[in-house]
């Protein structure tokens, strides 16, 4: 309760101030956990996770990779929101944090550069050379932030750091334990299809702004077509890439995925502006995630 001064004012106690405290603490960590894009943060660090014990890293190990990624992925998420603060502003985003004045620029910039400094450490435990790797995966998604989102070379970022993934995780396994060239090649296509699909929910907007990658020059169906196209040429390899036959079950997955992949495509153009296809295409990338953590599991041991 309240307590009561020689005055007759009421003061609040100082336990009820100290939980007021916490509650705005966590409010403004919620505020910056939202500008740090953390469904896709998030859908990466599982996948990391995943990956991480299909290619059987103890909980050490694993846990070390995994936490290189999440802070990666963190510095990346809060990097993008604070260098596009302006233009989401100007587009009325009202779902952005910094563009909403719910936080401050400087706080997501600091937020951004600590994240970054706490990846190098956990990455270079991971090994010296799956350390690098994971460090170039973090340039690279820098380096869209910073300058090739707006440029035609803009899903090249994608492809190298979503392809050097395996690489990461079976080198902390193994110091010279590079994954089959199959391997790479799939996770390269996925990511390369994951950008398309990442810019179909925004397009119209990015090209107002000025944002003009290679999805937004294509356009919204040139980016459902390649999306989609890519997302059934990552399941493609992942299903004939490694050695031994091609089963009935591989057939039937190849099967259901060409058929996720021409609803996409075929979509009619009223559907191709809602998010019918960026849906088939995110079931597609969920297939290809699946297919991604068993082979995985397929990969020889030393």
């Amino acid at each position: 309760m309240p307590a009561t001064t020689d005055e007759g004012v009421t003061s609040a106690t100082p336990a009820a101030g100290s939980a007021k405290a916490q509650r705005l603490a966590l409010a403004g960590f919620l505020r910056l956990l939202k500008a740090s894009h953390p469904l896709p943060a998030a859908a990466v660090t599982l996948l990391t996770a995943l990956l991480a014990a299909a290619v059987g890293l103890g909980p050490a190990a694993g846990t070390t990779a995994v936490a290189a990624v999440a802070t990666g992925q963190l510095s990346v998420g809060w990097c993008n929101d604070r260098l596009d603060m302006r233009r989401d502003a100007a587009a009325g985003r009202r779902d952005k944090p910094l563009a909403a004045a719910e936080v401050r620029p400087g706080v997501v910039a600091a937020a951004a550069g600590a994240a970054l400094i706490v990846c190098v450490p956990l990455s270079l435990a991971c090994g010296a050379r799956a350390g690098w790797v994971h460090l170039g995966c973090v340039a690279a998604a820098w380096s869209y932030n910073l300058w090739l989102k707006r440029t035609p070379a803009s899903w090249l970022p994608y492809t190298i750091a979503f392809g050097l993934l395996p690489a990461f995780l079976t080198l902390t396994s193994q110091p010279g334990g590079w994954p089959p060239v199959w391997l790479t090649a799939a996770a390269a296509l996925l990511g390369t299809s994951a950008h398309f699909a990442n810019t179909l929910p925004d397009i119209d907007e990015d090209i107002a702004g000025g944002v003009l990658g290679l999805p937004q020059r294509l356009g919204r169906r040139g980016s459902i077509v390649l999306a989609a196209v890519l997302a059934f040429a990552s399941c493609a390899v992942l299903t004939c890439g490694p050695a031994g036959p091609v089963t009935s079950a591989d057939r039937l997955l190849l099967g259901v995925t060409s058929a996720l992949c021409l609803a996409a495509v075929a979509a009619p153009p009223v559907l191709a502006r809602g998010r019918m296809p960026f849906l088939v295409v995110l079931l597609l990338a969920g297939a290809d995630a699946a297919l991604l953590v068993l082979a995985g599991l397929a990969l020889p041991a030393d």
